[in-house]
């Protein structure tokens, strides 16, 4: 069966602890993933280096500023994509080159078109790279080293495993005695975990904590993600066909895809404050949010906007795109849904937040917040 499988490598692995390249295990790399196309597979690569590769070319220190960092990538990405460009020409694969954004895609209409993209390649058999657009976004530069944008991709091209190759064998557990140890299956991402995940190394900017951040994204919406030392012999191969090596993030839930898109891509615009009992039935049915069941609004925000569903104590427990603005619903909160025309001059759905626009959050730290 023909499965979408997105692999990243970061920085570290590409560079194997060095300041340049490893053009051979780049070449390695490339054959695997040609490998893994042949038999079927729909594949994506996101790549880090872009950044690597400019202050190779250039000559430049490791400690850059955020803006050198921007101007390296500028230079190196057309670098990067040449030898990948003539790696992947070896076996005869067309390769296209997908600058993206977390901001490029918030957006339901601009999602679907990236996604259009990704299909299309993929009729065309040509493998798409994806980097982040360095020279005019910093999020992942500071951040991430592309984990989040793996995940992100990995929504965008309903992919069924997401391989995050790293410079470590795995995810290990740090226990408060003893010495670590690896762990092969994660189905839940505790407290435990999170204390477990280490710094960042010295070229990679993401280390552990956004590689747990895109597992967990990716476990609330259904989708496989396995952590695994990028230089293991054929690690490629080897996930993709069952074995067990690294980490796997075992999902919690299926998720439509729309659904998947809300619930991790736009950030919110503001806040709907819900009673109890709307809440029980929101996470337990499957219902929809109607005007008896909100409280109050916090933020501003118009109707078409993403916003997040809060109980009245605070908690983050869903997200959804709302009818009405902050205004209109200050002025019917706790009302009857018979009451909305009397009470605005006109008549509109009467759920303020329909349950096919509305997704429930089983962890709301890993998803977006407020724009």
């Amino acid at each position: 069966m023909s499965r979408t499988i997105v692999v990243k490598v970061g920085t570290s692995t590409l560079t194997g602890g060095k300041e340049t390249l490893d053009i051979d295990y780049m070449a390695d790399l490339v054959r695997q993933l040609c490998q893994v196309a042949d038999e079927g597979h729909k594949v994506v690569l996101v790549t880090s280096g872009a950044i690597r590769s400019g202050m190779a070319a250039l000559n430049l220190k490791p400690i850059l500023s955020l803006a050198e960092k921007q101007a390296a990538a500028a230079v190196g990405q057309s670098l990067l994509m040449h030898t990948y460009r003539e790696l992947f020409a070896r076996y005869g694969r067309h390769v296209g080159q997908v600058l993206l954004t977390r901001a490029d895609v918030e957006d339901r209409e601009r999602f679907r078109n990236a996604k259009q993209t990704f299909q299309q390649l993929f009729r065309w058999s040509v493998i798409p790279i994806v980097n982040e657009n360095d020279t005019v976004s910093t999020e992942e530069i500071q951040f991430g080293d592309n984990d989040m944008l793996a995940a992100l991709t990995a929504l965008v091209t309903d992919a069924d495993i997401l391989i995050l190759l790293s410079d470590v064998d795995g995810f290990f557990v740090k226990p408060q005695k003893g010495k670590p140890y690896l762990v092969h299956e994660i189905r839940q991402i505790d407290e435990t975990i999170w204390r477990s995940a280490g710094k960042s190394g010295r070229f990679g900017t993401g280390g552990m904590i956004s590689k747990l951040q895109a597992a967990e994204v990716l476990m609330n919406c259904g989708i496989l993600t396995v952590l695994a030392n990028g230089r293991v012999e054929d690690v490629v191969l080897r996930i993709v066909n069952g074995e067990q090596i690294g980490t796997r993030f075992i999902p919690k839930r299926q998720l439509p895809a729309r659904k998947r898109w809300l619930a991790y891509v736009p950030r919110v615009k503001g806040k709907i404050i819900v009673n109890e009992g709307a809440k029980r039935s929101i996470i337990a049915d499957g219902k929809s949010l109607l005007p008896a069941g909100v409280l109050g609004v916090a933020g501003e925000f118009e109707s078409g906007d993403v916003v997040a569903l809060i109980d009245g104590s605070g908690n983050l427990f869903a997200k959804g795109i709302t009818n009405y603005s902050a205004d209109e619903i200050k002025k019917i909160a706790g009302s009857h849904s018979d009451e909305i025309a009397k009470i605005l001059g006109f008549n509109r759905k009467p759920e303020v937040v329909h349950r096919d626009n509305l997704v429930v959050l089983s962890n709301s730290e890993v998803f977006g917040g407020e724009s």
